[in-house]
């Protein structure tokens, strides 16, 4: 049986290709969802990929993850310096879990470094773009590897 990673993605990234290229690049989501179905297909694991505007769509889809899911990739937005919520739900669960950002928060605007998410991610990615979407799966693929 094949293990499928649930990768998610908070606001806003719907617009990515247009919202603020000098910040978030040209790559279009549909782009960054592709490849990581390539990356996964040739690393044995099924993507699930999704995208949300909506607190507790993300909140919901996290509580159900361990259903059918082996790990996260979120890349939770602006939900990642505002929303305990997401951070519960992240808690709550028993799966590995890695944070993924476009940018690098760290040399952004202060309110920026600080991340709900990461209090419960087992690692993060930031400012390599679309390609830490790719990362992220190398390291789950790794994970799930070692410890299944």
């Amino acid at each position: 049986m094949t293990a499928t990673i649930l990768i998610l993605n908070g606001p806003n990234l719907n617009l990515l290709g247009t919202r603020e290229p000098d910040i978030y690049g040209r790559e279009t989501l549909a782009t960054i969802e592709s490849a990581c179905r390539a990356r996964g297909q040739g690393l044995g694991l099924d993507v699930d990929f999704r995208q949300s505007n909506d607190e507790g769509e993300l909140v919901t889809w996290i509580q159900e993850a361990p259903k059918a899911h082996a790990g996260i990739i979120i890349n939770a937005g602006a939900y990642t310096h505002t929303s305990v919520a997401i951070l519960d739900a992240l808690s709550a669960i028993d799966m590995p879990i890695i944070e993924v950002h476009l940018s690098n928060i760290h040399r952004r605007e202060e309110f920026r470094h600080h991340s709900f998410v990461s209090k419960a991610a087992d690692g993060m990615i930031c400012g390599l773009g679309g390609q830490g979407y790719e990362l992220a799966l190398d390291a789950l693929a790794k994970r799930l590897k070692n410890n299944g």
